[in-house]
């Protein structure tokens, strides 16, 4: 197997590949000029850095100080917005971004997936709030340490001029276009509304000052920031149980705990939290229990759903695949990847979530099809340290990094958590979509996910694939 250096290495080539192959035969532009700083802006940050102030800081309110609860209608309402009105630059940003979440998602995928046993009940990832976070520490450091997150994030630009450096206000602000796509999709073609909600939790030791620009730059990506301070060092796992009561009490979410401990000497937590709500227009609950097979000898209980209509799918029995599109909207869909036998989840998770995986989409005909699934109601937390480490990038985020624009204070990064909460249900107090009415004509495929599958949810208009996920268990949290 490859280093996961290099592996990394070579995708960030094919994704240059990909980003340039537009510029061929004519005055070359860089591949990414649209995130990057123009020549006008490099001369702004010039005179801005030559002649600014000092600026300005903070110190963070004690834990035990009460906030407003989130308000979730809200935030889904302020990415609709952000969606009104958008030119078609910001669309080539986004799907920019899109392509470049993407390769970071598939890449950190393949190392969360090695630690999991065969037996792993459940498991998701969110590309969107992994590569949002990263863009956060890019968007609040200094070199070095933000040419190395510029390269992690897919976009070489060590040695190189200020025009090749990328703006990190302008890829936050590509990341809440991306965000607010996804969830324009409720509504749209009868489609029952979709809920994004994202939250960035900033814990720090007492004391400890954040500087404001970077705080407030945060909000396109997280447009609500719950700034605490607390003591980290005393009692870790005290610290650990005060910011977990803290943010379930402020979302609702009902989450398991996804922080446990903070790290010896830390002064700085950055956690960030996701929660998506999805409903499947035209399916139904099915009555009572049915069984779900997490492997050839034990059958657990479920909630299953079922609908039948016209869906897009794609059977390979050569390397034991078959996949189905259920529509979430005009351009945002539920991808369903399953092995045709039980027991090759591994060898199809090893095919599927590279970055070749949306070519398949090429392969999906219309075909009558009643479809049976889990309702799905998954949990994952995963530290982006471990996988900094994992990828030999260990000191990425370590004691040395220069992050000057997010603190003047020495700062020691903990934990920097994704906790994800996803929820995927019927709706049935609807009716069927014209792409989930009763078809007419052959019969129904039967296509029942009563073992171990994978499945993603896409967004066509800005390439991006907001999460990854295998369920072998849907009872077991990830």
């Amino acid at each position: 197997m490859a280093p996961a250096g290099a592996s990394l290495r070579a995708a960030v080539l094919c994704l240059l590949a990909w980003a340039g192959l537009a510029a061929a035969d004519r005055v070359y532009i860089h591949p990414f000029h649209l995130l990057v700083y123009s020549e006008s802006s490099c001369e702004q940050l010039e005179k801005s850095n030559a002649e600014a102030p000092k600026e300005p800081t903070f110190t963070l309110v004690p834990i035990q100080a009460k906030t407003t609860p989130v308000d979730e209608e809200a935030l889904r309402e302020q990415l609709v917005l952000a969606t009104e009105g958008l030119e078609e630059e910001d669309r080539l940003r986004a799907a920019k971004v899109g392509m470049m979440l993407n390769f970071l998602g598939f890449h950190m995928y393949r190392m969360l997936s090695e630690s999991w046993s065969t037996a792993s009940g459940a498991a998701i990832l969110s590309p969107t709030a992994l590569f949002g976070t990263l863009a956060s520490f890019y968007l609040g450091a200094l070199d070095p340490t933000a040419s190395r997150l510029q390269a992690f994030l897919g976009v070489p630009g060590e040695d190189q001029g200020c025009t090749s450096r990328l703006d990190g206000h302008k890829v936050l602000s590509a990341l809440h276009t991306i965000q607010g796509l996804l969830v324009a999709q409720g509504g749209a073609s009868g489609q029952p509304r979709l809920f994004l909600s994202t939250v960035v939790g900033l814990f720090t030791a007492p004391g400890l000052r954040l500087k404001e620009p970077f705080v407030r730059g945060l909000a396109p990506f997280a447009p609500i920031t719950l700034e605490r301070s607390l003591d980290l060092s005393t009692d870790p796992d005290l610290a650990a149980e005060k910011i977990n009561a803290f943010v379930q009490a402020v979302t609702g979410w009902k989450m398991n705990s996804p922080l446990s401990g903070v790290g010896p000497g830390s002064t700085l937590l950055f956690n960030t939290y996701v929660r998506f709500q999805g409903k499947l227009k035209g399916f139904s609950l099915l009555e009572g229990l049915q069984e779900f097979w997490v492997d050839n000898t034990t059958a657990v209980p479920v909630p299953m759903l079922s609908g039948t209509g016209t869906f897009q799918h794609w059977s390979d029995a050569q390397n034991n695949i078959s996949m189905t599109r259920v529509p979430l909207g005009r351009s945002a869909c539920l991808l369903l990847v399953q092995p045709q036998c039980m027991s090759g989840l591994q060898q199809v998770e090893t095919l599927s979530f590279q970055h070749n995986f949306l070519t398949w989409l090429k392969n999906l005909s219309p075909r009558a099809i009643r479809l049976t699934m889990p309702q799905l109601t998954l949990q994952g937390s995963y530290d982006l340290q471990d996988l900094l480490a994992q990828a030999r990038l260990p000191t990425l985020l370590g004691a040395e990094a220069n992050l000057g624009k997010i603190s003047d204070d020495q700062l020691r990064v903990g934990k920097v958590l994704n906790s994800v909460l996803f929820e995927l249900k019927a709706d049935e107090g609807e009716e069927p979509t014209e792409s989930a009415q009763q078809p007419d004509g052959p019969e129904a495929l039967e296509v029942t996910l009563n073992s171990p599958f994978l499945f993603a949810i896409y967004e066509q208009d800005s390439t991006a694939l907001h999460f990854l996920g295998r369920v072998a268990n849907p009872l077991s949290a990830a």
